[in-house]
């Protein structure tokens, strides 16, 4: 085992060392990044969104793309990639002749196999060396992207990067084309704002700030071959970012979505900002025209239905309270709380109902 630890040690530090932008210390002034909530929201419309080409359906015609999820072996990250797959399987065989839906892989960044390996089809990754991540387990996803992407078998030409809590609503088009990704945008990732930072990673001389697009790495749609290029900077550009002190601070917990935005700009992939992408409850309360329900917030309310975020709820579905438990007969909120949560809930009791052996 000391040998297979020094082994990732080597290769990972000799990787780092091949970057090929400075990382130069520059000022000391704090930089605050505090967690999205209702104080920091903006509108969304403020987002530098690119237009979905008019022709949608050329564009999604018949390019399959491969769905490919992260995650530990934790409970937690388990019963939300069971309730992933569920709802991904039905979307698939559901007959859309838009979907661009091919295959799926769980890929376990645990280091060895678990009992759900027949269930979900799954690629069994490497953590990093013990204590390279610093305490920030994130960085556990480029690395386990790099080494998926080298070592499997993967039959389609695009691969779509989710997260175990998202939840399919409707087949999913293949939004990429000419070469661009499908990304979703994030209003907190702010490449102008913090330009004197991401200036250590991404030089003058590659071009404007603004470039970077304000994106994570998922939900993104890229061709394989961008991301086969993309994913080693991905990581290499995350563990740098993690080991500056004033980088650490201004991005805290995005730090790894920073990496992959600076990192697909380096390989001059840009990106199609598709808004509709995914929605977020409670911030986002309709279903409208979107692909995927990402349920990171907590869910609070009143039993009139009012929102009362910050602030434990009478009724609340909050998938942190899940973290050595998988939920199951969730009680439905009260009237008047938006469609959106309301659609999350039922279809988490649904998968949880419907799959064999789930844990109550």
């Amino acid at each position: 085992m000391g040998c297979g630890n020094m082994f990732f040690t080597i290769l990972i530090t000799f990787s780092v060392t091949l970057i090929t932008y400075n990382i130069i210390i520059s000022g000391n002034a704090p930089l605050k990044q505090d967690f999205p909530g209702p104080s920091r929201k903006p509108s969304i419309k403020i987002d530098p969104i690119i237009k979905m080409p008019l022709n949608r359906k050329s564009a999604s015609s018949k390019r399959l793309f491969h769905t490919a999820v992260t995650a530990s072996d934790s409970v937690y990250n388990t019963w939300q990639c069971r309730v992933m797959y569920y709802w991904f399987k039905k979307m698939k065989e559901s007959g859309d002749e838009n979907s661009g839906m091919g295959g799926f892989t769980r890929i376990l960044h645990s280091g060895k196999s678990d009992q759900y390996m027949d269930e979900i089809p799954t690629f069994v990754a490497q953590p990093l060396p013990s204590g390279m991540d610093q305490g920030y387990i994130v960085l556990n996803r480029p690395w386990a992207f790099v080494q998926w992407l080298q070592q499997a078998d993967i039959k389609e030409d695009y691969i779509l990067m989710s997260e175990p809590d998202h939840i399919i609503v409707k087949p999913i088009p293949n939004l990429a084309r000419d070469g661009m990704g499908a990304a979703f945008p994030f209003f907190y990732i702010e490449p102008k704002k913090y330009e004197k930072v991401l200036r250590k990673y991404y030089p003058e001389e590659n071009g404007p700030v603004t470039n970077i697009d304000p994106i994570g790495n998922s939900p993104v749609i890229v061709g394989k071959e961008s991301l086969k290029k993309i994913a080693p900077t991905w990581m290499n550009v995350s563990l740098a970012m993690k080991k500056d002190p004033e980088t650490d601070k201004a991005f805290g917990w995005v730090l790894e979505m920073y990496a992959y935005a600076v990192s697909s700009a380096l390989h001059g992939v840009g990106n199609i900002l598709h808004r509709d992408f995914m929605i977020q409850p409670p911030w986002d309360k309709e279903l409208g025209k979107t692909f995927i329900i990402h349920y990171t917030y907590g869910c609070d309310y009143s039993m009139k239905g009012e929102l009362t975020y910050g602030k434990i709820g009478e009724w609340r579905f909050d998938k942190r309270s899940y973290d050595l438990v998988a939920p199951k007969n969730l009680t439905l909120p009260p009237p008047g709380v938006p469609e959106s949560v309301v659609t999350l809930v039922k279809m988490v009791n649904e998968a949880a109902a419907n799959i064999p052996n789930w844990s109550s």
